[in-house]
């Protein structure tokens, strides 16, 4: 009796070479903004119009962040006011983003109820909707609301976000619905299968929500909605200060870095637990 012999997967060392340049070389290619955007706020006035850029500096320098300093100590509200109005916005709608579309999604997902289909149809056809359309309604609303020049006019319509419903619907469907009908079985009501048994399973999904809604929330302006100066948020102070032409170039270069990094923090922070969780999570039959 012959014994069928399995044929063992494996790359040559040539291959192994090709694809580890290609890899070295989109990587390099992937970062070169982000070392640009770095290498562009510690660059002096002489070193930032020369034609072709370099990737460099000659002569690295801390006074286009000084300048900053310096002209927002003439603006008309504290500095640190600005910096606030951001971080608030950008926390609380981040958050109320994940646990809004989360709780959405769950019934869309476990819960056979009429009209479920639908409802989720009409998800994916908002999806098609960008910004600029829902901008006329979205004032509208908030007028109507009287929430125009309140912190709300730019929590809400972030937190109804349909892109962090439809994720999170699709995670949630891949939990196996003999654990959920087990919890049931044993008492537990629904937000407490919501909270203990669905979220920790898709923590993933919604890891991967906060980056992108603080990303979204953090690089916001919301001059469509607040036109008091205390309200005003961080990109449009640095705008404010970006306005001066050529001469402000180098603060603008550095404030560009300044928005750049809270969004990377945030993701060096949580990439090791998405990692982890995408390796090792999941429910199956």
């Amino acid at each position: 009796m012959k014994v069928k012999k399995t044929k063992k997967v494996n790359r040559s060392l040539g291959g192994n070479i090709i694809l580890f340049t290609l890899l070295a070389v989109l990587g390099a290619f992937m970062a070169l903004p982000v070392v640009y955007t770095v290498v562009q706020a510690f660059k002096p006035m002489e070193e930032l119009f020369v034609f072709p850029p370099r990737f460099m500096v000659v002569n690295p320098t801390l006074k286009n962040f000084r300048l900053i300093g310096q002209l927002t100590n003439n603006l008309w509200v504290p500095f640190s006011r600005y910096v606030f109005n951001s971080v608030f916005v950008s926390v609380v709608g981040t958050f109320g983003n994940v646990f809004i579309a989360s709780m959405a999604a769950y019934p869309l997902a476990k819960i056979d109820f009429p009209g479920r289909k639908l409802l989720f149809k009409m998800v994916t056809v908002a999806l098609l909707f960008t910004g600029g359309v829902l901008g006329l309604a979205q004032y509208i609303i908030m007028a109507k609301l009287h929430m125009i020049n309140t912190y709300w006019a730019l929590i809400l319509p972030s937190v109804a976000s349909t892109m962090g419903l439809f994720l999170m619907k699709q995670f949630m469907e891949g939990i196996s619905d003999s654990i959920i009908e087990a919890a049931r079985i044993d008492g537990m009501n629904e937000f407490g299968i919501f909270w203990k048994i669905v979220m920790p399973n898709v923590k993933p999904a919604w890891l991967t929500m906060i980056i992108f809604a603080f990303q979204g929330m953090w690089g916001m302006t919301g001059g469509n909605f607040i036109y008091k100066e205390n309200l005003k948020l961080f990109p449009t102070a640095l705008a404010q200060i970006q306005a001066g032409g050529i001469a402000r170039a180098g603060v603008a270069a550095a404030a560009s870095l300044i928005m750049f990094i809270p969004p990377v923090l945030l993701f060096l922070v949580t990439q090791s637990s998405i990692m982890e969780t995408m390796a090792h999570a999941g429910i199956k039959e």
